[in-house]
């Protein structure tokens, strides 16, 4: 009985259980060589296998009809087939090589970019924080790196002969509208955001992608964190300011929260300044940051600032017959982003989405009187993209609302700009040495009524495993300046044309990179102070308003090259680059009568950074030496010819050595982090621009002044203490 029972279920089992299919096959590579140790399978189920040492697979399935293979080998693309079972022929699977920065070209020119592995890493927010010279202010870093010129007394980015106002921020895709604190005369202010809001940074010095417009020199694209690097409080204290911090993850979500209250007074009372302070700086101010993973692969992230500041100061004024002008401001900015991002189709489908606001006004007084002023800004952006492996294709749309006042001497000015664009961009790989990346980008002003399309093109071909060579061209434009455009709404976008050679060298923690580079500017504005058919008077008074009658007559180029050195691999534990650029450039354009190079032109800059980790005792120690050329200003009281004599005096040479220091400790467990740095020690007087007063009592000659840093020397110490055991620092990046 329990023999025949045991055969009745054998024979029961064998006649229920489902029919088998063997899919056999052989993977291989592009050139059919095999790929032993391939991992394939059925997707949905547990059928698959392993390739063997011919790259052949062999394996049973019970699935019917159709169902997706998979093949999955390291180092290449993944592979995806939907299959018809029931066929006994082998499959035969060739598999395309992963890119990686090894194997693969990689497009480079007019861009450095910062903590992307799979790139070429320049600038990581830790070396930011530890760099001497740049006061933990990114933008201040990206001025140590070829193609910038450092503008002791403006404000913004100044690349390749462009001024502050071509050069654009960019936070995971949405531009920000006042990157900056406010401006304040003969001033540099320090840029709004904190170098750890961010896991990745990438300057543009020209030649940049389709997705981004409104900047005829450059874009610096910044990519918040995906999560909290810290949990618990974090308490900071400086000379200038206190603050407190608040980070807490779970597995689906964080949150970050800062506050911080600032007042310069005792760190005036230390430090001598060459400005006369009638209310020295005072801020404080409040962040939020929410990141949620609602899905395996979306994420949302909310941020949301506030800041409030005053200050008020007698500044040199070269329109005053007193010499000095008080100044007054009050700033208040908020500006808050939401993006959204996600993938579907194993990856094969991008979606980057986001929407922003920003609001910031400036209640300012020249004297008594009002310039006070305001800008707002809302925008969407989405951005699809569509991966086939290596190769893609990116499709996105932005809108923007801008809406701009300014208040000048009692007089009351605004417009309003919808702006909008769409774009397409695609990059291709024509084999491991040869990549394409091609787009096209078409804008929309209303204030002006203007239309207009910009091609882009960028090529790079490895000539080795370790370097490549790169090449880019395209147009780009501008909506003109918004104090133009409260005059006169009939003007175009200003142009600039770029062209850009790059060849670089990565190996062994070293990088070797030079590039040239031309950019033509056309459709700039003019502006014509000057009686109706008479030469155009300059004005040197960099803070009048423009009221001249305006056109798009201006023109222009710059041309020049930069080379760039970083070693971290010949002295153990020393980080060292060195970076010289040259820009020479002219332009006919504002109130210039001629062509001549501008005032914010350096044509020589050169900077070396050094950097030492002392393991022993936890000490970081940074070098910065820079070194800029002089620069062209206006002198009055030059006779003859203008093209003798407009902007062609020059400025001594600039010239600044710094060093910092940062320490890390521990108390009780909890992080500690000691900083402190001393700018200018060497003490030299470095003059920026010189200016003239009015000339008095019917004397012609007029008086020149000179404008310079807001103090020679100073220093600057702090500490901060991170009040939970969990929290981390990560020394190999200090």
């Amino acid at each position: 009985m329990g023999i025949n029972y045991v055969l009745f279920m054998l024979l029961l089992c064998t006649r229920i259980a489902p029919a088998q299919t063997i899919l056999t096959g052989r993977v291989t590579d592009q050139k059919g060589h095999a790929l032993p140790g391939a991992n394939v399978f059925l997707r949905g189920t547990y059928d698959g296998a392993n390739t063997d040492s011919t790259g052949n697979f062999r394996f049973p399935t019970t699935r019917k009809d159709t169902a997706t293979l998979l093949v999955s080998y390291i180092g290449y693309e993944p592979f995806s087939k939907k299959i018809r079972l029931g066929i006994t022929a082998p499959l035969t699977i060739r598999l395309t090589e992963a890119a990686n920065e090894l194997n693969t070209v990689v497009i480079t020119a007019g861009s450095f970019e910062a903590s992307d592995e799979r790139r070429m890493t320049m600038l990581k927010p830790m070396d930011i924080v530890t760099t001497a010279g740049a006061n933990a202010d990114i933008t201040a870093a990206m001025n140590l790196l070829p193609g910038t010129q450092r503008v002791g007394e403006q404000t913004g980015l100044f690349v390749r002969g462009g001024s502050g106002e071509e050069a654009k921020v960019v936070i995971d895709g949405m531009i920000v509208q006042n990157p900056y604190f406010s401006s304040m005369p003969d001033v540099q202010s320090r840029g709004r955001f904190q170098p750890f809001m961010f896991k990745g940074t990438s300057f543009s010095t020209g030649g940049y992608s389709a997705q981004y417009g409104q900047a005829l020199s450059s874009v610096l694209l910044l990519n918040t964190t995906d999560k909290t690097q810290n949990e618990g409080v974090s308490v900071s204290l400086n000379l200038a300011n206190a603050g407190v911090s608040y980070d807490h993850a779970t597995e689906k979500s964080s949150i970050s929260a800062t506050g911080y209250y600032g007042n310069l007074k005792p760190l005036f009372a230390l430090v001598r300044q060459n400005i006369d302070w009638t209310h020295v700086p005072e801020f404080a101010g409040s962040s939020l940051t929410y990141r949620l993973k609602p899905t395996k692969n979306g994420l949302l992230k909310l941020y949301g600032m506030y800041s409030d500041s005053k200050l008020g100061m007698n500044f040199l004024d070269p329109s005053n017959d007193a010499g000095k002008t008080a100044f007054q401001q009050r700033n208040r900015n908020f500006f808050t982003t939401s993006t959204y991002t996600d993938s579907w189709a194993d990856g094969r489908w991008l979606l980057h989405s986001g929407l922003s606001y920003s609001y910031d006004t400036d209640a300012t007084t020249f004297d008594t009187q009002d310039f006070g002023r305001s800008s707002e800004r809302a925008q969407g952006r989405l951005v699809l993209t569509r991966l086939f492996g290596a190769n893609s294709l990116l499709v996105g749309a932005e809108a923007h609302a801008i809406t701009i006042r300014n208040t000048v001497s009692g007089t009351n000015y605004a417009l309003h700009d919808n702006y909008s664009a769409l774009f397409l961009e695609s990059q291709t790989y024509l084999g491991r040495n040869l990549a394409v990346q091609s787009g096209i980008r078409g804008e929309y002003s209303s204030v002006i009524n203007r239309f207009n399309v910009a091609p882009r093109v960028s090529l790079a071909y490895k000539t080795g495993t370790f370097s490549q060579v790169s090449l880019a061209y395209g147009q780009f434009y501008q909506t003109p300046d918004y104090r133009y455009l409260f005059r006169n709404r009939s003007l175009d976008f200003e142009r600039a044309d770029h062209l850009i050679l790059n060849y670089q060298l990565i190996k062994n923690k070293r990088t070797f990179r030079i590039e040239t580079f031309y950019k033509n500017y056309a459709q700039l504005v003019r502006e014509f102070t000057g009686q109706p058919g008479m030469p155009v008077q300059y004005d040197a008074n960099p803070y009048r308003f423009p009221v001249g009658a305006t056109n798009n007559g201006g023109n222009g180029y710059a041309k020049g090259f930069d080379v760039f050195w970083r070693d971290q691999k010949t002295v153990k534990g020393l980080d060292y680059w060195v970076t010289y650029s040259y820009v020479d450039t002219k332009r006919l354009f504002q109130q210039f009568p001629i062509e001549a190079t501008p005032t914010f032109i350096s044509n020589h800059n050169v900077s070396l950074i050094l950097k030492r980790y002392f393991e022993k005792i936890s000490t970081n120690i940074s070098l910065t030496h820079t070194i800029s050329s002089g620069r062209p200003y206006y002198n009055p009281n030059r006779t003859g010819e203008l093209s003798e004599t407009f902007l062609t005096d020059r400025t001594p040479v600039v010239n600044n050595l710094s060093l910092s220091a940062s320490h890390v400790m521990s108390i009780r467990k909890n992080f500690v982090i000691l900083y402190a740095s001393v700018d200018n020690i060497l003490n030299t007087h470095n003059v920026y621009t010189y200016r003239y007063t009015p000339s008095r009592d019917g004397n012609p000659e007029q008086t020149r002044y000179a404008v310079g840093p807001q103090s020679y020397r100073s220093f600057f110490i702090g500490g901060m203490i991170m009040l939970s055991k969990k929290a981390k620092v990560n020394i190999n990046e200090l």
